[in-house]
């Protein structure tokens, strides 16, 4: 399954989405975008100031990648 991590400037840790719609309302409704803004990110996959508060970087997270990970030996 494909997710969309959420980097938000000043956080470590980030958000994640199971689709593009989800992390749409999130960013219309929590980081107060508007929908032209929103649909920048999604498309380009970063947004800076002046078009929203911070820097937000969208990136894709393969969970089967992530867990077909083997640790070296």
């Amino acid at each position: 399954m494909l997710w969309l991590d959420l980097l938000t400037e000043g956080d470590p840790h980030p958000r994640r989405f199971d689709s593009p719609a989800s992390l749409r309302a999130y960013l219309l409704k929590m980081e107060r975008l508007e929908e032209g803004a929103a649909e920048q990110l999604l498309a380009q996959g970063r947004l800076d100031p002046p078009d929203s508060r911070r820097s937000l970087r969208v990136r894709p997270f393969l969970e089967a990648a992530a867990s077909d990970a083997q640790p070296s030996t």
